[in-house]
């Protein structure tokens, strides 16, 4: 067993522990591997009645994967990262299927992949640390993982928001746009697990319930309906317009934060956000968010953002196209066709 993650059973739980405290436990090939492998075990183990899944340290659950690595990987090697999305997606697919409690406490920072293998549990828990974000536009991708999916059925245009803008959100909003369940205050996190560890399956949502309150209410309550007048749209340029309508420093912020994204990853971010709203399945949202991830990868954006913002620090990507004018309807819907049959990532929802 690798020391990024530590596994193990106590009492009548089996427990997942992400374990790369100074890399803000962001996700490896193997740390997905070793979920991905006692996930069925525990699953067919009756000894065990719930899984939980925390992170070491009060910083972050997951900062998600670790994209320096594809980076390093990615410029000589682009199967690298397909491959790691393959099983990290399959992943998140088996986490949302799972028959199991799973309890994920993200306490901290949780981006992209720990959202992946937390926000599609059956039980998912916030603190007063919790900050959540789905950031992949700024380094030139799309919010994977499954999360078109879970943004697609947030309400009031919250997920376009935060899908585009990769502005993060706190215990409240994570509740009210349906990336978590329950708030409990960081200082009970240690009791609450020592709890589950030696209950039942049928009693888990009961434990948590004793252990649970309310959080502060949510920030974005101030602009709510702001969002949802600017993000109604199906155009970036629409929204950017009814920003430029809003007076205030909400909407200064929302500008800012879209100027210096990917033109190309926002197009194809809002695109694949209103198409999972009418998909049936999260499986089906991760077989499209593969072949969006596949193309950005093989073009180049996505190695030129994480450049920009983690190799070479200087912030200055140069996107491709520039301009959101420059990122035609025919190019966004390239993006969403089928790659070829040993291509494609094929999930499907059991029942299907």
């Amino acid at each position: 067993m690798s020391e990024e993650i530590l596994i193990r059973k106590e009492g009548m739980t089996g427990r997942i522990t992400l374990n790369r405290p100074d890399a803000l436990n962001a996700l490896t090939a193997t740390m997905v591997k070793e979920i991905a492998d006692i996930l069925p075990r525990w699953r067919d183990d009756p000894s065990v009645q719930s899984v939980i899944i925390d992170g070491t340290g009060d910083r972050a659950f997951c900062a998600g994967g670790d994209v320096r690595a594809f980076h390093d990987a990615g410029l000589e090697n682009k199967a690298f990262g397909k491959s790691f999305w393959r099983r990290e997606y399959a992943l998140n697919a088996l986490i949302a299927r799972y028959p199991k409690p799973y309890i994920a406490i993200m306490d901290g920072i949780v981006m992209g992949g720990g959202v992946g293998v937390s926000a599609h549990g059956s039980h998912r828990i916030v603190t007063e640390r919790s900050k959540i974000a789905m950031p992949e536009t700024g380094i030139g991708l799309v919010p994977d993982v499954g999360g078109t999916y879970l943004l697609a059925h947030a309400p009031d245009q919250l997920g376009i928001y935060f899908g585009l803008c990769g502005t993060s959100f706190g215990a409240a909003s994570a509740i009210q746009a349906g990336f978590a369940d329950r708030f409990v205050s960081s200082d009970h996190i240690e009791a609450l697990i020592a709890d589950l560890c030696v209950t039942q399956a049928d009693d888990v949502p009961g434990v948590i319930s004793r252990k649970a309150s309310d959080p502060d209410p949510p920030v974005t309550d101030e602009y709510r309906s702001w969002i949802a007048e600017a993000f109604q749209y199906d155009q970036v340029e629409q929204c950017m317009e009814a920003l430029h309508r809003i007076s205030g420093a909400w909407s200064g912020k929302a500008i800012t934060a879209l100027s210096g994204r990917s033109p190309l990853a926002l197009k194809l971010t809002l695109a694949a956000i209103r198409s999972a709203a009418r998909l049936q399945s999260v499986e089906e949202a991760l077989n499209v968010e593969y072949r969006l991830t596949s193309r950005l990868l093989e073009s180049g954006e996505f190695l030129e953002g994480v450049r920009a913002a983690i190799i070479d620090k200087d912030r200055q990507p140069k996107w491709n196209p520039p301009h959101l004018d420059g990122v035609t309807d025919a190019m966004v819907a390239g993006y969403f066709e089928p790659l070829t049959a040993d291509e494609e990532l094929a999930l499907s929802a059991p029942d299907s």
